[in-house]
């Protein structure tokens, strides 16, 4: 008996590490959800099956390991348990995620801005940008729930702060809950500035943030409408316009003599 091949071995190793780094990284991702102030995560991963998968991973190296140090042959099925485990729960997270947006956090909550932005610049006006809550409020009612969750619970829905005076938009919001939208009107009324506050592109855990990316918040503006420009004068003398008079047959009537 001469043990298992170095093929078999090599797998096996990247079975077991594969199976660590995915479920281990599910399994901690569910523990900080739990206790962090916001995560950056649509729902947070189940600690039930990446427990799981990694308890029968345990089983699955022991069982290795015991047929390595017997020196058991190529064929010993105990060498299978890890790959086939692998395919099993990868499968089973495909069936899973059938149904769920590829998108992520900080994409899905770009989309949110920019469609508030564009709903909001359709009520614009020559004269100034909406500033009234009410006004902008069913816009914000129409973005849905926030890809942020709670200390491991979905924010419920996006909420609306109108700020006026201001001359930028606003880069730090200390004390806002996430989901929060923060327009920011300027002095002239004709101009607003719109952030976001969730986390930085960057961070998945951590405390409520303006939603920025490197270090730059992504701001959404929304303008008053350009004034119509005026319909361009006709140029020249004014003509005026004579009709001349046809007999029968269509032909032109020659003046008389």
């Amino acid at each position: 008996m001469s043990g298992p091949s170095r093929k078999t071995l090599l797998t096996n190793v990247l079975c077991l590490g594969a199976l660590g780094w995915i479920y281990g990284g599910d399994l901690s991702d569910a523990l900080s959800a739990r206790t962090a102030e916001v995560s950056a995560l649509l729902t947070p991963p189940s600690a039930v099956r990446a427990s799981v998968v990694l308890g029968l991973a345990g089983v699955g190296l022991a069982v290795f390991v015991a047929g390595l140090l017997r020196k058991k042959p190529e064929d010993f099925k105990g060498y299978r348990l890890l790959p086939i485990l692998l395919v099993l729960a990868l499968f089973l997270d495909l069936v899973l995620a059938e149904g769920r947006t590829p998108l992520d956090s900080p994409e899905m909550a770009s989309v949110a801005l920019q469609r508030f932005q564009n709903d909001a610049q359709k009520l614009a006006t020559v004269e100034s940008v909406p500033s009234r809550a009410q006004v902008l409020q069913p816009l914000v009612d129409a973005l849905g729930a926030p890809p942020y969750l709670e200390r491991g619970t979905s924010v419920p829905a996006y909420t609306l702060q109108v700020r006026t005076d201001c001359e930028g938009p606003v880069r730090d919001a200390p004390g806002t809950r996430a989901g929060t939208l923060l327009y920011c009107v300027a002095r002239d009324g004709k101009q607003a500035w719109v952030t976001l506050v969730g986390l930085p592109a960057e961070v998945r855990f951590g405390a409520p943030a303006v939603l920025s990316h490197r270090g730059e918040p992504r701001v959404a503006v929304v303008r008053a409408q350009l004034p119509a420009e005026p319909e361009e004068e006709n140029e020249g003398i004014p003509g005026i316009d004579l009709e001349i008079p046809t007999v029968d047959g269509g032909a032109a009537a020659s003046p008389s003599p």
